[in-house]
């Protein structure tokens, strides 16, 4: 047990203000490749060839080049390898992936306009992650402990706690885990404040649940060379996790048992253009672009701190709290090309930009009511020390896709594809929980991934029977990332011995690898009319 000179005490206080935090930001910000099974098994490089209803997400103007109407519908697995099962959650499950339809109606010789619907799982959350290292030292707590020894959340030198023996705070760097562990471990019954070294640590987390895009789509063709589209987009937020984090302590452990949810809803706008240079070539280029999604959430969790230990206050201590907040994702920019030879062959490719950098958490600061309009209204400001942090840990991504089908015969096809994902986080990016930000104020865990580069490779199968059609893609995704259980830090406090000296802390621990490789077969079922 370490003990230093400096003691202090700090509220922990309701606040109605609320935002999200960078590490959560961005996993609900970005997506899968999921729609159906053909868009699946090139690689979703489709965006210049169009005619296939999962363009209606990716360019708008894909719509436009049905000359048929369409409906299809599409389900499969998702495997994890290497995952082992936990808390009830299971490496593979069963996914209904996409529903849609295409009504085409000829509005001129070479023309036509057509209106489309689909729903897709533009993100399957569904993901266990384990892992494990030693600590020599470190721990989590002793993270908390520094934080309040910096003052990180403005401690009084009182040496004594407030409200019946409870350590409360009033500042938002104090989060949900400080205010664990000062009222279970790291406080004595005299109201002194020590930290606890660790050995080793265990982790184990796993996600679950979906987001839904809901795709309305308006697009049409002028002389069959170039092709417009409209989406409007409305996106359902299912998202839950539950994850034990031990550690080894003499005497001992401790065990932090987090259960999150985020639910919400967001809306946004795509727009695409596909156009023929050639009149007499088939090669084609598409454009798109897509607005921010503006997410409307609520987050929620029930965490509980395990003390087996022989040291504070408390066997075990838990904390509960929901808030709303909104969040901006990125722009998104692409630029495809795509050809067909005869009936046999077609050959596409994309880009994608988005600068996830710019993702925008957004503070609710009330609201109020128009009696002009009828309606109620809800005003928001950025949360500036969040988003800085964001633009220091984010970065723009770029895909890149390419995809071939061919036709050894009219009735069937075989497809493949490939991706290519450039990493979003910056490799010294670290979840700081000491930002003057509700997204820290109402943090429960401390662990975050940067997570590299992703590869994707897809391979699929095609077969027509007269108007119905019956499509298999299976898709391959490798990922690794660098786990580390809290953030590294260090500094300088005033020695116990010697009030006129100072004693170096630190608390770091190394990043792990982990790894994200998925595999996802996946059947479509289609009718054209």
């Amino acid at each position: 047990m370490k003990r230093i000179a400096l003691i202090f005490i700090s509220a922990f206080t309701a606040v109605s203000l609320s935002a999200q935090e960078t590490y959560e930001n961005a996993n609900i910000a970005t997506g899968d490749l999921n729609g159906t099974a053909r868009y699946v098994g090139m690689g979703g490089a489709m965006d210049a060839l169009g005619a296939d209803i999962s363009t209606i997400g990716s360019n708008p103007a894909g719509i436009g080049l049905f000359r048929h109407s369409v409906v299809n519908a599409s389900f499969g697995f998702v495997s994890q390898q290497d995952a082992q099962d936990f808390a009830g959650a299971n490496k593979t499950n069963m996914s209904f992936d996409q529903i849609g339809l295409v009504y085409s109606r000829r509005t001129g010789r070479n023309s036509f306009l057509n209106l489309a619907f689909n729903y897709h799982k533009s993100r399957n959350f569904n993901y266990i992650l384990s892992a494990a290292d030693g600590l020599r030292g470190a721990s989590q707590n002793k993270g908390s402990y520094m934080k309040g020894a910096f003052g990180d959340f403005e401690p009084y030198f009182n040496g004594r706690l407030e409200n019946g023996g409870t350590v409360v705070a009033d500042a938002n760097a104090f989060s949900q885990v400080d205010y664990l562990y000062y009222n279970t471990l790291i406080t004595d019954a005299d109201g002194y404040f020590y930290y606890e070294n660790a050995d080793n640590y265990l982790f184990n987390r796993e996600n679950s649940g979906y987001i839904g895009e809901y795709d309305f789509n308006i697009s049409g063709n002028i002389n069959d060379r170039v092709y417009l589209g409209l989406t409007f987009g409305i996106s359902d937020v299912n998202y839950k996790s539950y994850s034990e984090y031990s550690e080894s302590i003499a005497g001992g452990g401790i065990t932090l048992a987090d259960e999150r949810r985020i639910d919400g809803t967001g809306f946004n706008v795509k727009a695409g253009l596909i156009f023929r240079p050639v009149e007499t070539s088939p090669f084609r280029i598409g454009v798109s672009v897509a607005t921010p999604t503006w997410y409307d959430l609520n987050t929620s969790n029930y965490t509980v701190l395990y003390n087996n230990t022989q040291y504070g206050i408390r066997d075990s201590y838990d904390i509960g709290e929901s808030y709303d907040f909104k969040l901006y994702t990125p722009w998104k920019f692409g630029v495809s090309v795509g050809t067909t030879v005869g009936n046999y062959l077609a050959i596409g490719a994309g880009y994608e930009y988005a600068d996830y950098g710019s993702l925008d958490s957004r503070i609710n600061t009330g609201g109020g009511y128009d009696w002009y309009y009828d309606e109620y209204y809800e005003t928001t400001s950025a949360d500036r020390a969040m988003n800085h942090h964001t633009e220091n840990t984010l970065k723009a991504v770029n895909t890149f896709k390419v995809g071939l089908e061919f036709k050894p015969d009219s009735k069937l096809a075989v497809r493949v594809g490939y991706n290519y994902i450039s990493p979003m986080y910056e490799d010294n990016g670290f979840k700081n929980g000491s930002i003057d930000s509700p997204g820290s104020y109402y943090s429960s865990s401390t662990d975050y991934t940067n997570w590299h580069a992703t590869n994707r490779m897809t391979f699929g199968l095609g077969y027509n029977i007269g108007k119905l059609s019956l499509d298999l893609a299976y898709q391959y995704v490798v990922q690794s990332g660098d786990f580390s259980p809290f953030r590294n830090d260090s500094g300088e406090l005033y020695s116990d011995a010697n009030p006129n000296e100072t004693v170096e802390i630190s608390n770091f621990c190394n990043a792990v690898n982990v790894d994200n490789k998925r595999h996802q077969l996946l059947f479509t079922l289609g009718y054209h009319f």
